[in-house]
């Protein structure tokens, strides 16, 4: 009894089709970015500082880090997006009145609306943009976050590297304290001094995306380097497409 070739082709066809399912199974969508801040334009914040974020899917890890600003006072901070925004930081162009102050209302055309907000704790999403009893406070800040969800549009812009971070809070008259003073009321609440919701610095997140998981241990502790698991499940289809082949041989031998 001869064996056709359709059924020789069968187990290689096979562990072609395990291996292309293997292959998603190893590989996930992973973007790392980093934003550089630097004082607004305008409202000349005497200060600088870093965002570093790490997405996977929609799950957001992020440091906040920044300098020079006032002292003993809160900053919010946040990540900003708005499909129609220009997704940058603002400009002097952006000072719509000329008072010489720069607005966060003026300055959403460029950076778009709240996405995620940077808080020490607690919730993040948009409606604790002014909780400043969750945000950093003080000239030298540093903090970092793990497991934030973030919604897709946010995820995408992230990924697109189309997100900025703002961080806001600017003593315009150096009181050193947030006051009305010239500046007068927040545009976003009028309970609030300006100067406490003014931003201050800026930074468009720039990104590097890999196609695979990085190399080294998880919490499970399985493996994730991506180019070994996927040469190991290339060996083994391999193996099991040769020994498919040893088996056909064998029973053809014997049914001949």
């Amino acid at each position: 009894m001869k064996i056709s070739r359709k059924f020789l082709a069968a187990p290689a066809a096979g562990a072609a089709v395990l291996l292309m399912a293997a292959g998603p199974a190893l590989a996930a969508g992973h973007t790392e970015g980093m934003a550089d801040l630097q004082p607004v334009p305008v409202n000349d914040a005497p200060g600088s500082g870093s965002a570093m974020i790490t997405l996977d899917g929609t799950t957001l890890d992020f440091t906040l880090a920044y300098q020079g600003l006032l002292a003993d006072a809160p900053h919010a901070a946040h990540i900003h997006y708005a499909g129609d925004a220009a997704n940058m930081c603002p400009t002097a162009e952006d000072d719509a009145d000329g008072d010489g102050f720069l607005t966060t209302t003026e300055g959403a055309p460029s950076y778009g609306g709240i996405k995620v907000s940077l808080t020490t704790e607690g919730d993040t999403t948009p409606d604790s943009g002014l909780a400043v009893d969750r945000f950093g406070v003080g000239d030298d800040v540093s903090y970092s976050r793990g497991g934030v969800e973030v919604d897709q549009e946010t995820a995408d812009a992230l990924a697109d590297g189309e997100a900025v971070v703002v961080v806001h809070g600017v003593d315009h008259d150096g009181s050193g304290a947030y006051d009305e003073g010239e500046r007068g009321a927040s545009d976003l609440d009028p309970s609030l001094p300006g100067e406490a919701t003014d931003p201050a610095l800026c930074g468009v997140v720039e990104v590097s995306q890999m196609d695979e998981m990085p190399g080294g241990g998880v919490e499970t502790g399985a493996a994730t380097d991506g180019g070994q698991n996927i040469a190991l499940a290339a060996a083994g289809g391999a193996a099991l497409v040769g020994g498919a082949l040893v088996l056909a041989r064998r029973r053809t031998a014997e049914q001949s």
